[in-house]
């Protein structure tokens, strides 16, 4: 009898300590049809079937489990999805691996991610940074430069970050990427944020430090990017705007900064619409070149989780400006002071 009752006992804890933890299959599946035009010196255009251009296809696996005392555990693998091409490198998880501990301190976490001086700042760009309207601040500005992580800062390995609680609205976080190097630091990264959110009220503000490696005798150097962003939602509208400054400096030779702008306005359409308008201006100092882009997108939601979609982007460049529309799957570059056309036309289904 006593076996017994021990043995129910050992069940039902079994039992509660499963019902307190949980593992959640998810992702994003995004393919359309695109058109980019002059996208080489020699002002071909390119037609085809790309990926993410609404969001970033990807598939992941997240847990949690209760701890008790408020403190859970928890843990994040996402990798991204190709879907015009189907992975034929196959699957990583480079988009996040880490494990952490949530609590009433925060959250700690460890591993490859996002890094704190991207995450929220980011989140303001209309186009949720991927597809041909993207605002394309967070690229890699000095394509010379080298190092041993991700070359535009947006992601990184070896990374600790934290992430306070919501103070009436405040919330802040802080991230550290080591660079494991025997000698030099190239690849070491050091960034946070700080944002606000009550109502329709929303601003942030984030600065990162990327040590990098300059190409011929510009030896090591950093990229300092600092982020100003906010929104305003009226209901009827919501206004977005972003300021952003990117510095190279190296042990020789001069600096090179660039400063970039976007400034949105997006609107519900009817109860399954949303229209997207975006200017974006690239003050590209290091070369005393300009691009100004324009994108107008919508979005047609068919149901909770699928939505269908339409962009279309310009972008003129000039004063020896090269830039390309960002797009995956039909990649484009771009001769100086070039103009360039895309058309996006796609499905996106979450699940």
């Amino acid at each position: 009898m006593k076996k017994s009752l021990i043995a129910l006992a050992v069940l039902a804890a079994s039992g509660a300590a499963m019902a307190q933890s949980s593992v959640t299959l998810f992702g994003i599946i995004d393919a359309g049809v695109g058109y980019v035009d002059n996208v080489n010196a020699a002002g071909d255009n390119k037609f085809g079937v790309g990926t993410s251009g609404n969001a970033t296809s990807r598939i992941g696996f997240r847990g949690v489990e209760d701890l008790g005392g408020g403190l859970k555990a928890g843990f994040w693998l996402e990798g991204e999805v190709f879907a015009d091409g189907g992975n034929p490198d196959g699957l990583n998880f480079k988009r996040r691996s880490t494990v952490g501990l949530e609590g009433n301190f925060g959250e700690v976490r460890l591993g490859r991610d996002l890094v704190a001086g991207y995450n929220k700042t980011s989140s303001y760009d209309l186009f949720s940074q991927t597809g041909i309207g993207q605002f394309s601040g967070w690229r890699n500005w000095d394509s010379a430069a080298a190092t041993n992580g991700d070359e535009n800062g947006i992601r990184s390995n070896n990374l600790i970050s934290y992430y306070t609680p919501n103070f009436g609205g405040f919330k802040a976080g802080v991230s550290y990427g080591f660079d494991e190097q025997t000698t030099g630091k190239a690849g070491r990264y050091v960034g946070g944020n700080v944002s606000y959110d009550n109502g329709p009220i929303s601003a942030a503000v984030s600065y990162d430090r990327l040590n990098v490696i300059g190409a011929g005798t510009r030896g090591a150097g950093d990229r300092d990017a600092l982020t100003l962003a906010a929104s305003y939602n009226f209901g009827v509208a919501k206004l977005i705007g972003i300021a952003q400054r990117q510095e190279y400096s190296y042990n020789a030779g001069a600096d090179r900064k660039f400063n970039n702008y976007a400034l949105g306005v997006s609107a519900p359409v009817g109860g399954a619409g949303e229209v997207k308008l975006q200017y974006a201006r690239y003050d590209q100092k290091a070369i005393n070149g300009e691009a100004d882009q324009l994108s107008l997108g919508y979005v047609h939601n068919l149901s909770k989780r699928t939505a269908v979609y339409g962009t279309v982007a310009y972008l003129k460049n000039k004063d020896g400006s090269a830039l390309g529309l960002q797009s995956k799957g039909i990649n484009t570059t771009s001769a100086a002071n070039e103009k360039q056309t895309g058309v996006q036309v796609g499905v996106r289904h979450s699940f």
